[in-house]
């Protein structure tokens, strides 16, 4: 007898998003997605139209937000299993998005990992939250008798033991400004060859040294710029916009960078367009004597790569400051899938 298919509506505004949402529930061939849509308002009449089995919800979306739409989904397809499936981290939100009706929340940043987990959870009747939230106690205010019967069934995620990196980010030690700017020549030119949308965030130098490098390469970088297809950044400009107390913000971050990776999408005609960032953020930290602040900003680097088809190379220039201690060397290569030095 055949499995009964399971009916997915996937509500999310960034379309290589959804994406990776579709080639994650393709590892279980019951799970068919029947509609994607980018909007909330949109969401709420196909939930009614086509009552879903299991709604995927974004909670930042255009015309009506998620919890918003989670509530009304509620009342027009009752039957309905709600995932909430966002980047937002703040407890409260997440509070909000399991009180409106929805049975679980994944951070996009660990989606790859552990959407399959929390999808059978969830049709198991079963609540999930992420790895990351699950040292909070989110309970429903609708129903505080059942509150400590439904912490008990959280399920808790399955984490892969050595995973690796289907995306590469690696990282580049220099002992002198010629061999970064090689390497870097060669990596963003071959991401605009290839067709791909290359991310660069570095010193003012170093960005002024790539272009003509780039023209010799053989590249029509003008053209690459008008189409958006490149994107300079300065590093310490981009620093400064998620920086919190020395330390990087999660959610500030990840919504810088969610925001830049749909601009340089966008941008690439190709079915399968991948991005490519170089990064001189965490060389500057680390400069600065701020090691552990380079550390957390590699960690959500792996992050991105698990969440996104991105590719990031990380420059360290060690000619320019004195050099690393043993322990942050090797703490910092711990969180690369592959590590150079020239």
């Amino acid at each position: 007898m055949a499995t009964p298919l399971i009916r997915v509506l996937v509500v999310d505004d960034f379309e290589p998003f959804r994406r990776l949402v579709a080639k994650v529930l393709q590892r279980q061939p019951e799970l068919q997605i029947i509609c994607e849509v980018s909007d909330g308002l949109e969401a709420v009449q196909k939930a009614e139209e086509m009552q879903p089995d299991l709604v995927l919800l974004d909670i930042g979306l255009p015309s009506l937000n998620g919890i918003e739409a989670a509530q009304r989904i509620r009342e027009l397809s009752p039957k309905s299993k709600i995932l909430f499936v966002s980047q937002e981290t703040s407890s409260d939100l997440v509070q909000g998005a399991l009180a409106s009706g929805g049975s679980g929340y994944v951070l996009k940043m660990n989606a790859r990992n552990e959407l399959l987990t929390a999808v059978n959870a969830v049709l198991g009747g079963k609540r999930f939250v992420g790895a990351i939230l699950g040292g909070n106690k989110f309970t429903d205010p609708r129903d505080e008798q059942t509150a400590d019967r439904t912490r008990s069934e959280v399920v808790p995620p399955l984490l892969p033991q050595n995973a690796r990196m289907t995306c590469r980010h690696e990282a580049g030690f220099y002992s002198d400004d010629r061999f970064a700017l090689d390497d870097l020549t060669q990596f963003i030119g071959a991401a605009l060859k290839a067709g791909n949308a290359p991310i660069v965030v570095a010193t003012k130098s170093h960005r002024d040294s790539l272009l003509p490098r780039l023209q010799a390469y053989g590249l029509d970088i003008g053209t690459a710029i008008e189409q958006g297809r490149y994107i300079a950044l300065d590093a310490a400009d981009t620093l400064s916009t998620f920086m919190l107390n020395g330390m990087p913000d999660v959610v500030r971050f990840l919504k810088l960078f969610d925001d830049l990776v749909v601009t340089a999408s966008k941008a690439v005609k190709a079915e399968q367009a991948r991005v490519a960032i170089f990064g001189e953020m965490c060389h500057l930290l680390w400069a600065q004597g701020n090691a552990e602040a380079a550390i957390q900003v590699e960690k959500l680097g792996n992050q991105l790569v698990q969440t996104y088809d991105l590719d990031i190379l990380c420059g360290y220039s060690l000619g320019s400051v004195r050099g690393m201690n043993s322990h942050v060397f090797q703490r910092i290569c711990a969180e690369h899938s592959a590590v150079h030095s020239r």
